[in-house]
C-alpha cells in the first residue's frame, strides 16, 4: 500500500471556524503573538497565556471537522495515510485519521513547565497553580515562537519514506514546517491543495507538482479522485 504524508496547516482548521494567527492586522483573537505565543509573553503574563490557550480549548467542544478532514480520513481506505500537521486542535483525530503528528503541539494537552517530558492530557481549564507531579507549573503543550521543535525530525522521517506528498490549507511560510517536503523523494507526485497557493522553493523544485487552487474542504477529495485514476 502506497505511503501518502500530508502537510496541513491553519487553513483547514479556518474552514472549520478556528481562527488563526495569520490575519492581515498581525493579531489573534485582539492579541498580540509576542504577548501569547512566545516564551517572553509566558515569563511576562503566565495569566494571560494560560487565559488565551483555555479560550482556544473550549472553542473546540464548539466545533467540528469538515470535509477536508472527512476526506483524509477517507483516503485510508486506499492508502497508508500519515497526517503531519501544524495545527494545534483534535479535528484530524475526529474526523478518523488513524496517524496524526502535531507539529506544534496540541490543545488538549499539557505539560510542566520543568520537566517537558511531563505531558498530560487536558480537557478543562488550566489555572496558575496548577503544577505537575513534581511540582512544577503546568503550561499549555504548545511549541512558542522561538522553541524548537521536537516533533520535527519524525516529521522528516515521514517525509523521507512519502510515496505520495500532499501539502493543505497552509501558506507555506512558516519554517521549519514549510521545508518538510524537501526530504520527500524528488521525483514523487505533489499536491497543493490552497484557495490562494504560494509556492516556496522547496515546493516548487518539484518535477511532479499539480497545484489545486481551492479550500481542503473541497481540494483534497479532487486529490483522492485524480489519486484513485
Amino acid at each position: 500500500m502506497k505511503k501518502v504524508v500530508v502537510l496541513t496547516g491553519a487553513g483547514i482548521s479556518a474552514e472549520s471556524g478556528i481562527s488563526t494567527f495569520r490575519d492581515s492586522d498581525g493579531l489573534w483573537e485582539k492579541h498580540r503573538i509576542e504577548d501569547v505565543a512566545t516564551p517572553e509573553g509566558w515569563r511576562k503574563n503566565p495569566e494571560l497565556v494560560l487565559e488565551f490557550y483555555n479560550q482556544r480549548r473550549r472553542q473546540l467542544f464548539d466545533v467540528q471537522p469538515n470535509a477536508g478532514h472527512v476526506a483524509l480520513a477517507e483516503m485510508e481506505k486506499h492508502f497508508e495515510v500519515h497526517v503531519i500537521t501544524q495545527n494545534v486542535d483534535d479535528l484530524h483525530e475526529r474526523a478518523g485519521s488513524s496517524n496524526v503528528l502535531h507539529l506544534h503541539g496540541e490543545l488538549r494537552k499539557v505539560r510542566s513547565a520543568g520537566f517537558p517530558e511531563l505531558v498530560y492530557a487536558w480537557e478543562k481549564d488550566l489555572k496558575w497553580g496548577d503544577k505537575c507531579e513534581r511540582g512544577y507549573q503546568l503550561r499549555p503543550h504548545i511549541v512558542w515562537f522561538g522553541e524548537s521543535v521536537p516533533m520535527l525530525e519524525p516529521a522528516a522521517d515521514l517525509a523521507e519514506q512519502a510515496d505520495i506528498f500532499i501539502v493543505a490549507g497552509t501558506s507555506l511560510q512558516v519554517y521549519p514546517a514549510a521545508g518538510l517536503m524537501a526530504y520527500a523523494p524528488y521525483d514523487i507526485p505533489f499536491f497543493y491543495v490552497d484557495p490562494r497557493p504560494q509556492v516556496n522553493y522547496e515546493l516548487g523544485r518539484m518535477p511532479n507538482l499539480t497545484i489545486i487552487a481551492e479550500p481542503a474542504s473541497t481540494g483534497i477529495a479532487k486529490v483522492l479522485e485524480l489519486l484513485m485514476k
